[in-house]
């Protein structure tokens, strides 16, 4: 193990339980388990600047300034997330015509990943591995994804033409 390395693992003993301590005593389980790592991530990039006979005042200014950071970051999440909540939100579907009320009524009573996957597919024209990278997959996942998509955007049509057709001999019958 080189002199670096050492210098860190050190640090990393003497260190990590306090700082646990720290964050747990500042936010949640999950989110402490977070700060210490980026908190160690910071030491570790940062080794030559962390006092070697007191490392740890250093480092609980360093989870100091990351809890500010996580703070400041979850604010914005959250001022985005109410001004996001009362802007009504408007789909804008390409302009139907005759036939395509019907398809476009089908495609809005897909759920949304399937209508992505066929929007991906139809309207941006994006191959299989295009449409994988979209949606951080595998193109075997993406391909697998398109073809239920597909089946249930089928199913919906059909069963919708059936229903027409039925209320249509009704109207004829009547």
């Amino acid at each position: 193990m080189d002199e670096r390395t050492e210098r860190f693992r050190r640090v990393f003993d003497a260190c990590y339980q306090p700082l646990h301590a720290y964050a747990r005593r500042r936010c949640s389980a999950a989110d402490a388990e977070d700060l210490v790592a980026e908190v160690l991530t910071v030491g570790w990039r940062r080794l030559d600047d962390v006092p070697a006979e007191a490392p740890l005042p250093w480092l609980f200014g360093v989870a100091r300034r990351c809890l500010a950071n996580q703070r400041r970051g979850a604010d914005r999440r959250l001022r985005l997330l109410r001004r996001l909540a009362c802007e009504p939100v408007a789909v804008t579907w390409p302009t139907a015509s005759g036939g395509d009320d019907a398809v476009l009524d089908t495609l809005a009573r897909l759920r949304p990943d399937d209508r992505e996957v066929l929007r991906l597919a139809t309207w941006e024209q994006l191959a299989i591995a295009e449409i994988a990278v979209v949606l951080g997959c595998t193109p075997n996942a993406a391909a697998i994804r398109l073809s239920r998509a597909r089946r249930r955007f089928r199913e919906q049509l059909t069963q919708r033409a059936g229903s027409r057709t039925e209320l249509a001999r009704k109207d004829a019958d009547a």
